[in-house]
């Protein structure tokens, strides 16, 4: 691939990104990572997220990057590894896989010592600890990047509480690093599945939220770093002659789909409108707009399929958090709040008469705001009723 020309469109869907050229933002979660890598000792992160918001591509992009984001890459060895993989259903397999991604790093196949140690045969828990032993022995870091951690944790039989403490026992000797993405926290699963192991209290917890508005709009701009870089002479983009909501279908025999190239304001607000601050639901938007735009598809082309493709987020993780927060705080938090002000009086209530006595606070306010009932009427009845509910 030539490396000074992006591909014709830009915008990925779907998978993990692999192009490190196409990832925008996070900067401040890479920063973190850096930060827990580089300091006094290092400190293992567990990086959750709803699916889809770019865990994978997170960990992946590190994985690539991490060399020129520390000031002495000869001092560590970084891998990724998905547990989703076949390969990593048992214990021994996941040493196995560990291992041999390791063995590929530079820093570690030009070492015959570590190489014997990685591929002890069998490499069992107690020899995978020997193996990781030797590399911080020979002045190396392991910072391992697991993804889809949750995987481990539909095979009990095989990562038990050993196994987690074992790994446990290797970070604190800091011997090891983990950077661990799963949707959720790691100790929801451990509370789920019953295990004990301290492994679960994991020196760092960072959530994945959607991007910043200015890392959407960097990502909107991807295609414009394409027209910058491309080394062929192109003609000047149709849109930015026409409206793209105009856009004629057929284009002039003249203009071929590699000489529109140029990405412009329209479409970057119509990227920006669709997919929001979401990395997956702009990257369909974006590769939308791209489609439409090289077939001569006009704005209510693109928002039909999007409205189509964005079901591929489940419903459930579409800004559901952010609703849900506010309606618990109005009919739970907001309530109980307001119900614990009799305990300024010597009362002693607990959160559900509190909830309930704030209810009816809240309800009596609003009656009074839309003029339903008088104040002074309110005012007695709410008297009536807190001397019947505290007895």
């Amino acid at each position: 691939m030539n490396p000074g020309v992006l591909p014709s469109n830009p915008f990925v869907a779907g998978g993990m990104l692999e192009d490190p050229r196409l990832f925008v933002g996070r900067k401040y979660e890479l920063n973190a990572l850096v930060s827990r890598m580089t300091g006094a000792q290092p400190t293992s992160i567990n990086i959750y997220g709803d699916k889809r918001i770019g865990k994978s591509s997170l960990l992946y992009h590190f994985v690539q990057t991490w060399e020129t984001r520390v000031p002495d890459s000869s001092l560590y060895v970084v891998i990724y590894l998905s547990l989703q993989s076949a390969s990593c259903q048992r214990e021994e397999d996941v040493y196995l896989a560990v291992a041999q991604e390791l063995i590929n790093r530079s820093g570690v196949r030009t070492k015959p010592s570590l190489i014997n140690a990685l591929q002890v045969s069998p490499l069992n828990r107690q020899a995978f600890s020997v193996a990781i032993a030797e590399l911080k022995n020979q002045g190396l870091l392991p910072v391992i990047c697991l993804d889809d951690f949750q995987a481990l944790f539909k095979y009990p039989q095989e990562f038990n509480d050993g196994f987690y403490d074992n790994l446990r026992s290797l970070m604190d000797n800091n011997k090891l690093m983990l950077v661990i993405a799963s949707r959720k926290k790691v100790d929801w699963y451990a509370k789920k599945n019953q295990l004990t192991s301290t492994f679960f209290n994991l020196g760092h917890i960072l959530r994945l939220d959607e991007l910043t508005p200015e890392e959407a709009k960097k990502l909107a701009r991807l295609p414009l770093n394409n027209s910058q870089n491309n080394q062929t002479p192109t003609r000047k983009s149709i849109f930015s002659r026409l409206n793209f909501g105009r856009f004629h279908r057929q284009q002039p025999n003249n203009v071929t789909n590699t000489q529109v190239t140029e990405w412009g304001a329209a479409e970057q607000n119509l990227t920006l409108k669709l997919g929001g601050c979401h990395p997956f639901l702009l990257q369909i938007a974006g590769g939308l707009v791209w489609e439409a735009r090289q077939q001569g598809q006009d704005d209510s082309w693109v928002k039909q399929r999007f409205k189509e493709e964005s079901e591929r987020l489940p419903r459930a993780r579409m800004g559901s958090r952010r609703w849900w927060r506010g309606l618990r705080w109005l009919v739970w938090d907001l309530p109980v709040r307001i119900g614990r002000i009799p305990k300024f009086i010597g009362n002693s209530l607990d959160d559900l008469s509190n909830w309930f006595l704030g209810m009816v606070i809240l309800g009596a306010i609003i009656v009074v705001v839309f003029g339903l009932v008088t104040k002074s009427n309110t005012w007695e009845w709410l008297l009536k009723l807190v001397n019947k509910v505290l007895g």
